[in-house]
């Protein structure tokens, strides 16, 4: 979840430092245009020094000195364009910059409000379930996670649920439906069903090769008869796997193994 949201806050970020860039290449630009503009003015002094000349010329230099004289003003017309185009392009990047800003604390501010929200919505959830399933073995809130051992929902080293893991799972169903009807439509909540295991492997022989796909094959049976059986939204719903990879005990004893099989929930943002 965190990555998510610094992934968030660093494209924010990345947009900012594109109009920074961007800046950047209007400030070079100006640096240009300052450049253009003292030529202009040194051209300037030429005419002025050409017309001053023609001043104290005959009358056949009259036609010159019109001359000069337009481009002169030509002259100064595009300086004062140049330097209003110039105070426009810094004007630009000062608002483009603030603009960035504000877009990047409201984005944070808008990603906190959603989690607080949501964590409200959870922590009711949990609690609810708590009082339900109070008493039960096998079956505990850890953090913000309800966790399930194996061996409430499946049989030893399959994935199909059982009676009693059936009976589990509907009783999450119907709070869940009851609760999702209080959590405002613009949240994207989803619910997170993660499968570990233990670190013993398995023989070989049955439906799974292995620790990690026993824990995706259970993680995906709570999800399917959540969606196909109990008719819950499936894209409200996530299966996830980490085999023997993520262990909450020590593998080297049997109660810590106990531990480390075990079936999480959790109510969090897509």
């Amino acid at each position: 979840e965190a990555e998510r949201r610094a992934g968030l806050l660093a494209a924010a970020r990345s947009a900012l430092a594109e109009q920074e860039a961007a800046s950047e290449a209007d400030r070079r630009r100006l640096s240009l245009l300052n450049e253009q503009v003292a030529d202009l003015r040194a051209e300037l002094g030429n005419l002025q020094a050409l017309l001053d000349a023609a001043a104290e010329s005959d009358l056949e230099a009259e036609i010159e000195i019109q001359a000069l004289g337009s481009q002169l003003n030509l002259a100064l017309a595009r300086v004062a364009a140049e330097e209003r185009r110039r105070a426009a392009a810094e004007e630009e990047a000062r608002r483009l910059a603030e603009e960035a800003r504000r877009l990047e604390e409201a984005e944070r501010q808008r990603l906190e409000a959603e989690a607080q929200r949501l964590e409200r919505y959870a922590s009711e959830f949990f609690g609810r379930l708590v009082e339900v399933l109070e008493g039960r073995e096998g079956v505990q809130v850890v953090g913000d996670r309800f966790v399930f051992s194996s061996e409430v929902l499946f049989p030893p080293a399959q994935a199909e649920l059982s009676p009693e893991g059936r009976a589990q799972i509907a009783g999450v169903v119907g709070l869940l439906r009851e609760v999702s009807q209080q959590i405002p439509p613009e949240i994207d909540w989803i619910l997170r069903v993660d499968g570990h295991t233990d670190n013993v492997p398995l023989a070989g022989t049955g439906a799974f090769a292995d620790n990690w796909a026993l824990s995706q094959g259970r993680a995906l049976s709570v999800v399917r008869y959540m969606t196909e059986e109990l008719g819950f939204p499936p894209q409200r719903l996530a299966a996830a796997g980490f085999g023997e990879y993520r262990p909450v005990a020590d593998n080297s004893t049997e109660a810590g193994r106990a531990q480390n099989r075990r079936i999480e929930l959790k109510l969090t943002e897509r």
